[in-house]
């Protein structure tokens, strides 16, 4: 292979790339801006109106169309003018100067690689399954706007994640349609002879080779690698077939191309980033190959450059409970990755298995993803607050003796990316009150500038919304009937369901049990009695896919299609198919009020709600997730009393309760509840106040911004400390490391006093060290916090030298006496500049 810099091309030699006028169309093509940036939208309308609606991949459509059309619409002077405007607006927006270079124009970042398992983007690239995958996607689409330098790392996989249809008794069937590359808006990453770059890793008994691929997201580039090379051992090809599928073997074998291979193929295309953001511990294995690759740098042995490279790494974790964590048998660690670890890292077998295991003495503990991640990493972020608060709790155990409010898991919550998911009319009216470049910097002024809309203006939005919505839910209804085998009279009927004047209820997310889908359904003739009141009826849309395996999921949805088809429920309630990237698209653009009712704290975050907030939609949601700290009563309603109940059924029959009396005595009436213009001034009130204060706040706008400032940053600046000199702080670290390990079970506390001095309660006690450094630890009083405020630490200092015992010393320090002397108590950690305790230093004494 030779050291040419890789460049993208197309995959297929096109028969019209001779038409003069092609290669701007295929560049505007090629560019995922224009899933959220519709401007060119019109070109492929005017291309192919009839495959751009079935579609809205522009890639597909180019590639459709024939030479005759091409010429001819290409040879209008006009067309020709469009386009080529929009070439050179889409070059200068990504030169110009965004919200990262105007502040930081001397930039302390000049890449952050962000490694995820799939990437939601646009239906015309359908790599993802949900949640993660929306984040990822929407968080490129930001980095892109704001400027900040960021690439993504993932799989191309031959399948995706499954298709959705309901047959003629409501089960749900998983369908698998093949992702030609050629129809995708990918283009292969060659050298400049033409060869493809390709990616080798040495699997037990056969070698494997990855195809790298590059897709453009903006001003940001997507990396993502595929197994099914012609090279490869059959078996092999697969790998990358199927996005969660497969025995734990093949998802084992992922993560290795993930995490191993996608640093190599960084290191092949030149790209050093400082930071290395593990979006889920499928990526984790990214950790060492990042190690590996500076221990090839600089000569150093693994553990040095684990020490050097861990500051650079951000692990973001998005699972709630502890079964949601991957793991992997021993024996299917060593089978994989036994010969990397000796021949690659120079490491031990139980050195590796070690950085995965809560125990790593225990020879049957199984391999966690997400510990390594921990291991490997310099921070630890949940998606949401109360995640934050969840995943210290869920990783305790690996910080044994310290409080769980230290367990070193602080948050960034989740945001969407709003230019995604507004409709056209939403973009118009967040246009008119805040500008068009609103995304494009800091938000501050938004929140003024919705409230200032009137009553009129918003409701007359909101009314476009809803017909709109009903008038693709019934064409959409119509085509899933006849698809699923129907009667054509079924068929016909789905085109007059729904009135865009009645108040329409979403519920659309992954059914699975935690999730709760089928709470609506607890009493199904109190909801009917809802949904069918002559004065004040409602109608909902359902949507959601079980996984495949999940049969308890499954189920759920069946449950609902028996409702569904009783005879006087038809009319009031639908369940669309095939939940997808547009599907959710327009639902969130249309529906009144979305419900989320999951048990509380299992879903880490949660980001549909988010969505319907900048198209004027209200949230109805158990306080979890993000909800939890966007709630207040005047932007939308509460489910559940903030508490944890498990999984009750005593509980979920409370919430059902609770969720009906919501909508019978608060939601219903208030949008039912009209002025002398016909507006329900309450409700519009409550959308504005929702709009105003929650879309800016939950925006990917503001979550970049965030992890930008308070981890990207910080974590560039401690590699680039760490990696100089050949990682000359990595040694230092290594060597106090090792101090820590074989001296601590030799220090103690001795003697301890306090006595009262003015509004201070001084405390001094003795502390014997043997032969530890006392600069490599800190003694420091800790109280614990009250009423959900921060722990109490106040650093001691060594005010003298014992004469008996071995490196004995006296520390004193004062505490406010507004607590009693007893909260205190005295400890001992590690300490060194530069170091996050106790996430790299888990020790800890405490004074007995």
């Amino acid at each position: 292979m030779n050291n040419e810099t890789p460049v993208s091309q197309p995959l297929y030699g096109l028969l019209h790339t001779d038409v003069e006028g092609f290669d701007a169309l295929a560049e505007l093509a090629l560019d995922m801006r224009s899933s959220w940036n519709h401007a060119t939208d019109q070109v492929w309308r005017q291309l192919d109106p009839g495959l751009w609606a079935s579609t809205h991949n522009p890639w597909v459509v180019l590639q459709t169309v024939s030479r005759e059309k091409l010429q001819g619409v290409l040879a209008d002077p006009v067309f020709r003018k469009d386009v080529g405007d929009l070439v050179q607006t889409r070059r200068d927006a990504a030169s110009a100067p965004a919200w990262f270079q105007q502040a930081y124009p001397r930039p302390p970042l000049t890449c952050a690689a962000y490694f995820s398992m799939e990437f939601m983007l646009s239906e015309a690239l359908p790599i993802y399954s949900g949640g993660l995958g929306n984040v990822a996607g929407d968080q490129l689409k930001a980095a892109s706007d704001l400027g900040v330098p960021v690439i993504g790392v993932g799989l191309l996989y031959q399948q995706g994640y499954f298709r959705q249809l309901i047959d003629r008794d409501g089960a749900q069937q998983a369908l698998y349609p093949y992702n030609d590359p050629g129809q995708l808006p990918v283009t292969p990453l060659r050298h400049s002879n033409g060869e493809w770059l390709r990616i080798q890793l040495d699997l037990p008994g056969h070698p494997i080779w990855l195809r790298a691929w590059q897709v453009q997201v903006g001003r940001v580039k997507l990396y993502l690698l595929d197994s099914n090379d012609a090279a490869n051992y059959p078996p092999y090809r697969g790998i990358t077939s199927e996005l969660y599928g497969g025995a734990p073997d093949q998802r084992l074998m992922q993560e290795v191309i993930l995490g191993i291979g996608g640093w190599r193929l960084l290191a092949a295309l030149g790209i050093e980033p400082e930071v290395c953001h593990l979006n889920e511990g499928h990526a984790a294995l990214a950790v060492l190959e990042r190690a590996r690759h500076f221990m090839q740098q600089t000569g150093q042995p693994f553990d040095v450059a684990l020490a050097a490279t861990r500051a650079g790494n951000l692990f973001t974790t998005h699972t709630a409970v502890a079964a949601g964590f991957d793991r992997f048998a021993p024996g299917l660690i060593e089978h994989c990755l036994g010969g990397y670890a000796s021949n690659q890292l120079g490491i031990r077998l139980h050195d590796l298995l070690a950085l995965g295991r809560r125990n790593p003495d225990d020879p049957a503990e199984d391999f966690n993803m997400a510990y390594l991640a921990i291991r490997g990493s310099g921070a630890v972020n949940g998606v949401s607050r109360l995640h934050g608060k969840v995943s210290r709790h869920l990783f305790a155990p690996l910080f044994p003796r310290w409080p769980v409010d230290e367990v070193p898991v602080a948050h960034v919550t989740n945001g969407v990316h709003m230019p995604t998911w507004d409709s056209a009319a939403a973009d118009d009216l967040w246009t008119e009150a805040c500008g068009k470049d609103r995304w494009l910097g800091t938000t501050d002024a938004h929140e003024q500038h919705i409230r200032a809309l009137s009553d009129a203006r918003l409701w007359q939005f909101r009314t476009a919304a809803s017909k709109a919505l009903v008038e693709y839910v019934r064409d959409r209804l119509s085509r899933q009937l006849a698809a699923s085998g129907e009667a054509p009279e079924a068929a016909d009927t789905a085109k007059q369901l729904f009135d865009p004047s009645v108040l329409t209820l979403g519920f659309a997310r992954r059914f699975a049990t935690y999730k709760r889908p089928n709470l609506l359904l607890h009493d199904p003739e109190r909801l009917l009695r809802l949904l069918t009141d002559p004065q004040r009826p409602v109608q909902l849309i359902m949507a959601g896919k079980a996984h495949p395996q999940d049969r308890a999921g499954q189920a759920l949805i069946q449950q609902w299609m028996h409702f569904i088809r009783r005879p006087e429920v038809r009319s009031r309630v639908i369940f669309l198919s095939d939940y997808d990237m547009h599907l959710g698209e327009r639902l969130v653009q249309g529906v009144d009020v979305w419900l989320n009712t999951p048990r509380r704290p299992w879903e880490a975050s949660g980001t549909s709600g988010m969505k319907v907030l900048v198209n004027g939609g209200i949230n109805l949601s158990e306080l979890d997730g993000w909800w939890a700290e966007a709630y207040t009563p005047d932007v939308g309603w509460a489910l559940g009393d903030g508490q944890e109940h498990g999984d009750d059924p005593s509980r979920d029959a409370a919430a059902a309760d609770a969720l009906y009396d919501l909508l019978e005595h608060e939601v219903i009436p208030e949008f039912y509840t009209r002025d002398e213009q016909g507006i329900p001034a309450a409700w519009v009130n409550r959308m504005r106040e929702s709009m105003a204060r929650l879309t800016p706040r939950f925006s990917t706008n503001r979550t970049v911004r965030e992890y930008t400032e308070q981890h990207y940053l910080p974590a560039a600046a401690a590699y680039r400390e760490r990696a100089a000199g050949k990682g000359g702080i990595g040694v230092e670290l290594v060597e106090w490391r090792h101090a820590l390990d074989h001296k601590w079970a030799a220090i103690r506390f001795g003697d301890a006093k306090v006595e009262p001095e003015g509004e201070q309660h001084v405390f001094e006690v003795q502390v014997y060290l043997d032969e530890l450094d006392p600069e490599a630890v800190r003694v420091e009083l800790y109280a614990d916090g009250t009423d959900g405020s921060a722990p109490e630490r106040v650093e001691m200092q060594r005010v003298g030298q014992l004469t008996e015992g071995k490196g004995g010393y006296t520390y004193r320090a004062g505490a406010p006496a507004a607590r009693p002397a007893t909260d205190y108590t005295a400890r001992l950690i590690p300490h060194h500049d530069g170091v996050v305790t106790p996430l790299e230093a888990d020790h800890i004494l405490w004074q007995r």
